[in-house]
């Protein structure tokens, strides 16, 4: 079977797009660990249909490198919807995409044709540790220390969609995160797994941030982690709300605004390499 598809990324945060609009995939799950191996398949950090819906424009589903589907994926869906609007499905500058964390509104940044920018509307962050989840105690979950085999971190929890554990430190470049993510991706406190994020401040308007991302390991991006870290940073009493604040990742920058009911994030997306592949 030959399969079309389009390589994107958003940020670095890469991913092989399928149109399920004209050809059906049957196990994606399956299918997303071949393709996204960097050296006998396609390369990637997972594998994304675009698919039709009957409550939005569109439809997405996202799976991880190991095979496991994600529920949101922020990067991601700004190139569905650059894909959608190029590729003539939907071309509206405002349209709607289902994922498997609620329906999620888009504004487009058209220039010529081409989409440029992507602001999402991620929705209201979710605090509440069952929901996360976490089992870790308190109404929320915010500076709390966690020992990490042997070592006291402390985290702030917020769901995007995605389990996000947020930690603040300094001299993020060094941290060894190969060594440290698998530690708080497999933590029992963590039922489902959890992103970890490590943030620098650098001012109140500035985040540098290194993000470990379940079923995918390292990442040059993660669009939910950005988010994410940015409610935490105002939790924290980092950042204010209703500001635009950049955060700076090892693949770009993205734009978020938290303001209390809602988060925005912006940022570009862009074509790689169109190709088919053969299964």
């Amino acid at each position: 079977m030959k399969i079309p598809f389009t390589k994107m990324q958003g940020c670095g945060n890469d991913y092989i797009y399928i149109n399920g609009f004209e050809v059906e995939i049957k196990s994606p799950e399956q299918l997303s660990i071949p393709l996204s191996d960097r050296h006998f398949g396609i390369g990637g950090d997972g594998l994304v249909l675009i698919l039709p819906s009957a409550v939005a424009d569109a439809k997405m589903r996202m799976f991880n490198i190991d095979g496991s589907e994600g529920k949101m994926c922020g990067n991601a869906i700004r190139c569905v919807a650059k894909y959608l609007y190029e590729h003539g499905i939907v071309v509206k500058n405002q349209m709607t995409i289902e994922t498997l964390s609620g329906i999620k509104t888009l504004d487009l940044t058209v220039t010529s044709g081409i989409v440029i920018s992507v602001q999402v509307d991620m929705g209201k962050p979710i605090l509440e540790p069952k929901l996360i989840p976490t089992r870790l105690e308190g109404e929320i979950i915010v500076n709390q220390l966690l020992d990490a085999d042997g070592v006291a971190y402390p985290v702030t929890c917020v769901s995007m969609g995605n389990p996000h554990a947020v930690i603040f430190t300094s001299g993020i470049e060094s941290l060894n995160l190969p060594e440290i993510g698998p530690k708080f991706e497999n933590h029992p406190v963590f039922p489902e797994q959890v992103n970890t994020e490590f943030i620098e401040v650098i001012d109140k308007n500035m985040l540098k941030m290194r993000v470990w991302e379940r079923g995918s390991g390292e990442t040059l991006a993660c669009g939910t982690g950005a988010c994410a870290s940015v409610v935490a940073a105002v939790l924290n009493g980092y950042c204010n709300k209703n500001e635009d604040i950049t955060v700076q990742l090892l693949g770009g920058e993205l734009l978020i605004r938290y303001t209390g009911d809602t988060v925005f994030m912006t940022g570009g997306c862009e074509v790689a390499f169109e190709g088919t592949v053969e299964i």
